[in-house]
């Protein structure tokens, strides 16, 4: 069974991530749980702080969240759910990964863009879950992710052969290419990535990271998804 996380403001593109989720549920049972995180109230009032913890859902979210239900309810395999969860810490988001029993996490561009620091704290303790996470790109929605471009890490230690043993046990992805990281010079790879993303019809690209220490930084760099909108797959080095 496959369960997806989507952390989610129910902006629009939270349909695009939940019929993602589907698509990779492929025909086996999953639930898909649509997460939404809020600050812990700051009163000693109980009554006020019961208050404060009710969810009001703006027109526009209420309209999302029923597109996404209409997708479930005509997918017998898969279950929704939504968890609204008071304040987050490393302990809580490992908790809630296990209870669920998450093997994909799903982030949206504008749950990424979020600027409300809880939600950036989500993004940042997701990186540094075993969990894989699905970066959504920027185009428009497409579910059949087919050909990988695997961007390797040199300090990872880690052969193409293991990842795509891994893609091929849990996801329907085949790395047709890869790439050292460019991340420090971007601008003398970018004509070759889009040479071999053209070449190739590449729709997803595949990479491997580490836990990092957790720093909220005043300048937010931009990763390899926002620079070349395609999807990325993440994958924890650990579990590959």
């Amino acid at each position: 069974m496959k369960n997806f996380l989507i952390p989610t403001t129910l902006e629009k593109d939270t349909i695009s991530a939940v019929k993602s989720a589907v698509y990779q549920a492929k025909n086996t049972n999953c639930e898909i749980i649509l997460m939404m995180v809020s600050d812990t109230p700051d009163t000693f009032s109980s009554s006020q702080f019961l208050r404060e913890m009710k969810v009001s859902l703006t027109t526009s979210q209420e309209e999302v969240l029923d597109s996404c239900k209409d997708i479930i309810d005509k997918t017998s395999n898969c279950k929704i759910k939504i968890h609204n969860q008071y304040g987050l810490s490393s302990a809580v988001f490992k908790g809630i990964i296990d209870a669920f029993d998450v093997k994909l996490v799903v982030l949206t561009p504008s749950y990424k863009r979020e600027t409300k620091r809880i939600h950036q704290h989500l993004v940042k303790l997701a990186g540094n879950q075993k969990c894989p996470i699905l970066h959504l790109g920027n185009e428009k929605f497409k579910d059949d992710f087919n050909k990988a471009l695997y961007i390797e890490n040199s300090r990872a230690n880690m052969h193409v052969k293991d990842v795509q043993e891994f893609l091929s046990q849990n996801f329907s992805f085949e790395i047709v290419s890869q790439t050292a990281n460019f991340e420090n010079n971007f601008e003398e790879f970018a004509p070759y990535l889009s040479e071999a993303i053209s070449k190739y019809d590449i729709d997803l690209l595949v990479e491997t990271r580490k836990g990092e220490k957790i720093k909220f930084k005043k300048t937010k760099k931009e990763n390899i998804n926002e620079r070349l909108g395609l999807p990325v797959l993440s994958l924890y080095e650990e579990l590959v």
